[in-house]
């Protein structure tokens, strides 16, 4: 599994086979040269800056080109981003889901209201979201409450899913345990034959218990590698009903 590095005291190195990883010195480079002529992966010379932000609010048009970037630059899933809630102990919890909305408005996801991050929102309606595009030296994060969105909004939208897909939403009782793999399949099997089958015509309805959550931004963080870990951070701020802007050290 792994031993203790002497030298790095309570730092685990994990092994495949017989060779250690050693987590502490892994190190990954980042742009080389320094200076505003700096350029790393993402292609930017400049360096990220609070007179980037513009627009209203002042982080949708940088997060729309750094999205779009993302998209053009063939980083996999570029809506993928890490949710972040806290249960009704306080204790976090993170997970990948995939982003299905984006505007002034705020950031938009789908899942069962009965899964354990539908418990957290329901318990602590707050929740942060990171896009890690790491490919390109680039993330951001947003932290804000969370509210429900209406239901014909979750309706447009179930049903330009692939029917694949509405049939493992319909058939999963999302986070609750069950007894095996064989076990899932079957209840996902019984699912689609209600529905007469994955090629079937008959139309898959929203389960009762699923939708759509939108997080509404308070803070928005715009972060950019560069070389010796001296990264650029920008966070935008509402607060008293303006957005403020400011670079934050590394």
């Amino acid at each position: 599994m792994g031993r203790r590095d002497p030298g790095y005291p309570g730092v685990a190195l994990f092994a495949v086979g017989s060779e250690p990883i050693d987590l502490a010195n892994m190190r990954v480079a980042y742009s080389s040269s320094g200076g505003d002529d700096a350029a790393g992966k993402d292609g930017v010379k400049g360096n990220l800056d609070p007179s980037w932000l513009a627009g209203d609010p002042p982080w949708t048009a940088l997060f729309s080109q750094w999205l779009t970037e993302a998209i053009d630059a063939g980083v996999a899933e570029p809506n993928a981003m890490v949710l972040g809630t806290v249960d009704a102990h306080g204790h976090p919890s993170t997970r990948t889901v995939l982003c299905k909305g984006a505007d002034s408005g705020g950031i938009v996801f789908f899942t069962g209201y009965d899964s354990d991050k539908g418990n957290h929102l329901a318990a602590v309606p707050y929740a942060s979201v990171t896009f890690p595009w790491i490919a390109m030296e680039r993330q951001v994060h947003f932290r804000g409450a969370v509210e429900m969105i209406p239901a014909e909004q979750t309706e447009n939208y179930w049903v330009k899913r692939p029917r694949g897909s509405q049939l493992s939403a319909y058939s999963s009782e999302q986070s609750a345990p069950i007894d095996s793999r064989q076990a899932l399949e079957e209840k996902a099997a019984r699912s689609a034959a209600e529905f007469g089958g994955p090629e079937g015509e008959k139309p898959v309805p929203v389960p009762p218990r699923w939708g759509g959550y939108r997080l509404v931004p308070t803070e928005v963080e715009f972060w950019q590698g560069r070389a010796n870990r001296l990264h650029n951070r920008v966070r935008a701020t509402l607060a008293d009903g303006r957005w403020s802007a400011v670079r934050l050290q590394p």
